[in-house]
C-alpha cells in the first residue's frame, strides 16, 4: 500500500474534519504519517491495510483508553475521533479495505537519539514499564491472544528462518541460544505469569526528557505473553550500544522490581528470553534481506543486535541472573568465598584418586556455549585447549542431531540400520580410497587397542613400535605402548615387545630445523629397531605414531619422516598406524588429515576425541586387505560402537565442518596464531620454539634460548595467570614445558588476538 501526501490530507479533512498538512514518517509494517495544523498542533496518522485484524486494531484502542485512566495517562497517546465519533475509520480504495486511526503527538526525545544515558534513565525506564504493566492487571481483550512473530513465547520459530543468515560463525550463535531457549525457558514457561504486554519498548519507541521517560508509544506488536517477555524486550533494548550491556539491563530489572515485583523463576529466565529477542530480530532481519526488502526499518537493529548476541555468548549466564536477582534483592547464586573443599573431599572419596584436577585454584565449570566455558562464579573463560570440542560445545547442529536419535532410536549393530552405512561412506569419503573399511568404538584407547590387535592378526608379529614419549590411550595395550605411562613414576615399565624410536624433535634432538635431511635421520632409528628384530627372527606387528606429536611435545613431524618409516616397516611386513586421535578432522587447516601433511597413506587410521564432539565414538578404519584377514571366524562385536545415536553424531560433526568452512577457520585463524606467536618470540626470550599447523599449535618455553633449559617452573605461572585473564591453556612435553594450543577449530580470529595480547601480558609480567 502506498498512498500520497495528498490522498492522505483530503482523508482527514473529509473523515475528521481537520485541515492538515502531512509528511510521511518511518513504520515497520504500517504507514505512519506526521499531521499539522494550522494552530500548530501536531498528530500522527497510522494507515493499516486488511492483513492487520480489526480486532486488533480495536485492542490497540481499548489499552490506550485504559491507560489513559492511570497515573501515567500523559505519557500515552490518545485518540481523535472521527465525524461519526469513532476511533477507527474504515476505508476502502479499490475494493481493498483500509484502517486509519489519528493519534496524539507526544513530545520527547527517542531514546535511539540521546547521547548520554544516565544509570537514572534506565531504572527509570524499568519503573515506568513496571507501574504500566501493573496498571493493566485489570485489561482484558481477546485481540491480543494471537501467534505473534515478535513474541518471546514465540521464538522457537526462528528456527524456521535460521538458514537465510549466510554467515555461519553468526548463524551457529543463534542457533546456540535457540537450543538453550528451547531447554532453559520453554519447559517452564507456561507456568510463569501471563498478561497483557506492549511488547516492544525499543529505542524508536521509548520517549525520555532528560532523565525522565516521557512517553511510550506504537502497541503494534502487543501480545498476551508470559509477563516476563515484556521485561526482556525492554532489556534487550536498553542494552544496545551499551559499555556495559548487563548493567544496563540490570538497572530496568530493578526499576521494574521497585514498580511491579518479579518472581525468581522470572528472573532466572531473563537472559535466555533477552538472547531469544535477539534471535528473532537477526532472523527476521536475514529473512527480510532475502526479499530484497527496501523498507529500512526491517534491518535498523541489525548489527547492534548481533553485536550483543556476541557479547551475550561471552557473558556466563550465571553471572547475568545472579546480577538480576540481586538488583530484584533476592538471595545471591554467587557466593564468591566459597570453595570447593567438600566436593573435593567427596571426589576423592568416591572418584579414582589419581585422577587430577586442572589448575592450582580449581574450576567447577558448570555450562559450556562453543569456545566458552562458564564456572560457578560466574567467570567465562576461553577454551583453547579442549580438541574434543572440535566444532565447540554444545554446537547446537550436533546438539539436535543427538537429541532426535536418541529420541528415535539407540540400539546395538546386531539389526540394520541406515545410520551405520551412512556414516561409514561419509567418512571413508574424506580418506584415500583403499581405507574403506571401518570398525567404531567408544575411544580412541578403545580403537588403539583394537589397531594393534589387528595388526598382530595380519602379520602374525607381536612387536610394535612406537615414538618416546607418544601416548596411546589407557587400556592394558595402550598403556604398554605409551612411553609416556609406562615410563614414569608408578608406570609398568617397557614390555620387551614395545620398542622405543627417537621423538623426532626439531628443536631438542641431534637433527634440528636446519637439517634439510632431518627426516630421513630421524627415521632411520626406527630402521635399526627393524634391523634388531630380524636378527631374532622378529618383525615388527606395526609402527604407530602421532601425524603431529600431541603429549611428545605438540610438534609436527619433519618433513619426509613418515615417508621414510612407512617404507621400512612395510619392507619388514609391518602395519602402518597413524594415529589421528587428536589431530584429525580439519584441525591442521592444511589438510583434514594430519597424515596428509607428510604426503603419506597409512594402512590403518586411528580416530577419536573430536569425531563425535564430545561424544563417546572413535573409530578404526582399515584396508579391504586388513579387513579379510581380520574375518576369521572370531566374531569382533561392539556393544556400543556403531550405535544410531553415535553414527547421528558423528555424521552432524562431519557436516557441521564441511558446512561451516572450519577446516578453512583452522588454516586461517591457526596461521594468524602461529605468526602472532613467532613475533611474541622475538620479543620474549622466554619462548624458545612456537611450532604446530592450524590450530595445533605447542610453544615451547625455556630459561635460556642457548641452553634450551627447560622452564618448567615458569609455564606453570604462564598458565596460571592466563586463567586468572580467562584463557585456559594446558602443558605437555617430555620436559613438561610446552603451552598446547588445541582449541575448538571454531575459535576466531578476535579470540586469537585476545590470546596474543594477554599472553604478550603475562610473560611481560615475568
Amino acid at each position: 500500500m502506498n498512498f500520497t501526501i495528498g490522498t492522505i490530507e483530503n482523508w482527514v479533512a473529509n473523515y475528521y474534519g481537520i485541515e492538515v498538512k502531512a509528511s510521511k514518517l518511518n513504520g515497520y509494517d504500517e504507514l505512519n504519517f506526521l499531521l499539522t495544523e494550522k494552530s500548530g498542533k501536531k498528530n500522527i496518522l497510522k494507515v493499516s491495510n486488511s492483513e492487520h485484524d480489526y480486532y486488533f486494531l480495536e485492542a490497540q484502542v481499548k489499552i490506550l483508553q485504559h491507560l489513559s485512566k492511570s497515573d501515567l495517562a500523559e505519557q500515552f497517546q490518545v485518540y481523535t475521533l472521527n465525524k461519526k465519533g469513532d476511533t477507527l475509520t474504515e476505508i476502502i480504495v479499490e475494493e481493498a479495505t483500509y484502517y486509519i486511526r489519528i493519534l496524539s503527538f507526544l513530545e520527547g526525545e527517542f531514546w535511539v537519539d540521546a547521547p548520554i544515558k544516565n544509570k537514572a534513565l534506565f531504572e527509570n525506564l524499568g519503573a515506568f514499564l513496571g507501574k504500566m504493566d501493573k496498571g493493566l492487571e485489570g485489561f482484558k481483550h481477546p485481540g491480543m491472544h494471537r501467534h505473534y512473530t515478535w513474541d518471546i513465547s514465540t521464538a522457537r520459530d526462528a528456527n524456521y528462518k535460521m538458514n537465510y543468515i549466510q554467515d555461519a560463525s553468526k548463524k551457529r550463535i543463534a542457533d546456540y541460544f535457540m537450543v538453550q531457549f528451547e531447554s532453559e525457558v520453554l519447559p517452564t514457561l507456561s507456568s510463569h505469569r501471563q498478561a497483557y504486554t506492549h511488547n516492544d519498548a525499543n529505542d524508536y519507541n521509548v520517549l525520555i526528557e532528560g532523565d525522565k521517560i516521557a512517553g511510550l508509544i506504537d502497541f503494534g506488536d502487543m501480545v498476551y505473553t508470559a509477563l516476563i517477555n515484556n521485561v526482556a524486550v525492554a532489556c534487550t533494548y536498553a542494552m544496545l550500544h551499551q559499555a556495559d550491556p548487563l548493567a544496563a539491563a540490570t538497572l530496568v530489572v530493578k526499576g521494574y522490581h521497585q514498580s511491579y515485583p518479579l518472581a525468581e523463576k522470572e528472573v532466572s529466565i531473563l537472559y535466555y528470553l533477552i538472547a531469544a529477542r535477539l534471535c528473532i530480530s537477526v532472523t527476521q532481519s536475514a529473512y527480510n534481506g532475502s526479499l530484497d526488502t527496501n523498507n529500512e526499518h526491517h534491518f535498523i537493529t541489525e548489527k547492534p543486535a548481533w553485536d550483543l548476541l556476541s557479547f551475550l555468548i561471552t557473558l556466563n549466564p550465571i553471572k547475568a541472573e545472579n546480577a538480576f536477582r540481586v538488583a530484584c534483592n533476592f538471595t545471591p547464586l554467587i557466593n564468591a568465598a566459597e570453595n570447593y573443599k567438600a566436593l573435593e573431599e567427596k571426589r576423592y572419596a568416591h572418584v579414582g584418586r589419581n585422577l587430577s584436577i586442572s589448575y592450582e585454584k580449581h574450576l567447577k565449570i558448570d555450562k559450556a556455549a562453543l569456545q566458552y566455558l562458564y564456572d560457578d562464579k560466574g567467570n567465562t573463560y576461553i577454551d583453547c585447549v579442549n580438541n574434543v570440542s572440535q566444532v565447540g560445545h554444545c554446537h547446537p547442529t550436533v546438539v539436535r542431531v543427538m537429541q532426535k536419535q536418541i529420541a528415535t532410536l539407540n540400539t546395538n549393530t546386531r539389526y540394520l540400520n541406515n545410520h551405520l552405512i551412512e556414516y561409514a561412506q561419509k567418512l571413508i569419503a574424506t580418506l584415500p580410497s583403499n581405507l574403506n573399511v571401518c570398525y567404531f568404538t567408544n575411544s580412541g584407547s578403545e580403537a588403539n587397542d583394537l589397531a594393534i590387535r589387528i595388526s598382530r592378526h595380519f602379520t602374525k608379529q607381536k612387536d610394535v613400535i612406537v615414538l618416546d614419549h607418544a601416548y596411546h590411550g589407557t587400556s592394558t595395550t595402550t598403556i604398554e605402548m605409551s612411553p609416556y605411562k609406562f615410563d614414569r613414576a608408578g608406570g609398568i615399565g617397557q614390555m620387551p615387545w614395545i620398542h622405543k624410536a627417537m621423538n623426532p624433535d626439531l628443536y631438542r634432538g641431534p637433527y634440528q630445523y636446519e637439517d634439510s635431511a632431518a627426516g630421513a635421520k630421524y627415521a632411520a632409528d626406527v630402521k635399526n629397531i627393524i634391523e634388531t628384530l630380524a636378527k631374532e627372527n622378529k618383525s615388527p606387528a606395526a609402527f604407530i605414531c602421532e601425524t603431529l606429536l600431541g603429549v611428545g611435545g605438540q610438534m609436527p613431524l619433519p618433513p619426509q619422516y613418515l615417508k621414510e618409516v612407512y617404507k621400512h616397516t612395510r619392507a619388514a611386513g609391518g602395519i602402518c598406524i597413524a594415529d589421528e586421535v587428536q589431530v584429525g578432522f580439519g584441525r591442521v587447516g592444511s589438510h583434514f588429515w594430519g597424515f596428509e601433511l607428510q604426503d603419506v597413506v597409512p594402512d590403518m587410521v586411528v580416530l577419536g576425541k573430536p569425531i563425535g564432539n564430545g561424544h563417546p565414538l572413535a573409530a578404526v578404519i582399515v584396508t579391504d586387505e586388513i579387513a579379510n584377514s581380520f574375518n576369521n571366524g572370531i566374531e569382533y562385536f561392539n556393544t556400543y560402537g556403531g550405535n544410531p545415536v553415535s553414527m547421528a553424531t558423528g555424521m552432524a560433526v562431519l557436516e557441521v565442518i564441511q558446512q561451516e568452512g572450519l577446516q578453512e577457520n583452522a588454516f586461517k585463524v591457526g596461521n594468524y596464531m602461529l605468526e602472532g606467536m613467532r613475533l611474541l618470540m622475538d620479543k620474549h626470550s622466554l619462548i624458545g620454539d612456537v611450532r604446530g599447523a592450524g590450530l595445533f599449535i605447542g610453544v615451547e618455553l625455556v630459561k635460556d634460548p642457548i641452553s634450551k633449559e627447560p622452564a618448567s617452573a615458569e609455564i606453570k605461572i604462564v598458565v596460571e595467570r592466563m586463567k586468572e585473564k580467562g584463557f585456559l591453556m594446558g602443558v605437555d612435553g617430555p620436559y613438561n614445558n610446552v603451552l598446547k594450543i588445541k582449541p575448538p577449530i571454531i575459535f576466531s580470529m578476535q579470540n586469537a588476538k585476545e590470546l596474543l595480547e594477554n599472553l604478550d601480558l603475562v610473560l611481560s609480567s615475568l
